[in-house]
């Protein structure tokens, strides 16, 4: 329940940030509000509340993927409400299940792309109103997976390159009724997401048939173990956090922004370098994380 020490002025206008309980989400709602934002902060669990109430920063239960909770948030900033101007709507809200296209249950495909697609799409359709109203912002969460896929990564890059199409698309839609869409590109980030990414591939990992396993054993292996390498020196998760306030405040906001000198990387390399090279590139780089017992 909210109370008025919730409430904060907000004198820079109010944003949503959903997916805000833990890593990038969070620390993006305590940005914001420490510039001045008001910060509807969307969490799973009032535990996660507990831990991000704060002054500015006014948390709410919200999956993405209920109607009925997506329908509150957006009565928030009917034409009745209360709220302040809606400058920003930040859809960082994702789950990540890495596993070879082969092995993934449909049932996983499917929800997968329901909260990282079809659950941001509902919530812009949602508050579209209220930031056309107030020549808002809306900033999606992608992924340097959204540009290239590497191997097991199909399931989340697949609906990140989704998010990039739409992105791009609902960008010169709104750009001439005054509301900028801005795509923001992480590569690895060391947040909470990281370690249940890798804790989540060994369990589907356990779950495939001994078919599978004999095809992909290596491979999975090598792209946990890369994973979990890569994770501890990425940016940290207020780093983040900087970029997307950047995005919101800067008067001309770029189109997309990378996170990580990795990401950055990525982006210039697909600009000059043939798909067969980079598929090359990549599996070296996954070469001497597979079992000493596995060939790549």
């Amino acid at each position: 329940m909210t109370t008025s020490s919730e409430i904060s002025s907000g004198s820079r206008g109010w944003v949503v940030v959903t997916g805000a309980s833990t890593g990038i989400g969070a620390a993006s709602a305590r940005e914001l509000a420490r510039q001045g934002f008001h910060v509807i902060a969307g969490v799973r669990r009032d535990r996660d509340a507990d831990a991000l109430r704060a002054e500015g920063i006014e948390p709410v239960i919200l999956d993405i993927t209920e109607p009925d909770h997506i329908a509150r948030l957006a009565a928030r900033f009917g034409e009745n409400s209360q709220a302040g101007p809606l400058r920003a709507l930040v859809n960082n809200a994702a789950v990540q299940l890495n596993a070879p296209v082969e092995t993934l249950p449909l049932t996983e495909w499917r929800r997968q792309f329901e909260v990282n697609l079809f659950g941001q799409i509902a919530v812009i359709q949602a508050l579209l109103p209220a930031l056309l109203r107030d020549s808002g912002r809306v900033i999606n969460m992608s992924s340097i997976g959204g540009r290239v896929a590497m191997a097991t990564y199909g399931p989340y890059a697949g609906t990140k390159f989704a998010l990039e199409a739409v992105s791009d698309a609902l960008r010169r839609e709104l750009a001439p009724l005054g509301v900028r869409v801005v795509v923001i590109e992480p590569g690895a980030v060391s947040t909470q997401m990281s370690d249940r990414v890798v804790s989540t591939a060994n369990r589907l990992a356990a779950d495939m048939s001994a078919e599978h396993r004999a095809r992909y054993g290596g491979l999975i292996h090598a792209s946990n173990a890369h994973s979990a390498a890569h994770a501890g020196g990425g940016r940290s998760a207020q780093d983040a956090a900087r970029v997307i306030a950047k995005a919101v405040t800067t008067p001309k906001p770029r189109t997309r922004y990378t996170i990580g000198r990795d990401a950055a990387l990525i982006t210039r390399m697909l600009r000059v370098v043939p798909d067969r090279i980079l598929d090359r590139i990549l599996a070296a780089g996954l070469r001497p994380y597979y079992p000493q017992t596995s060939a790549a």
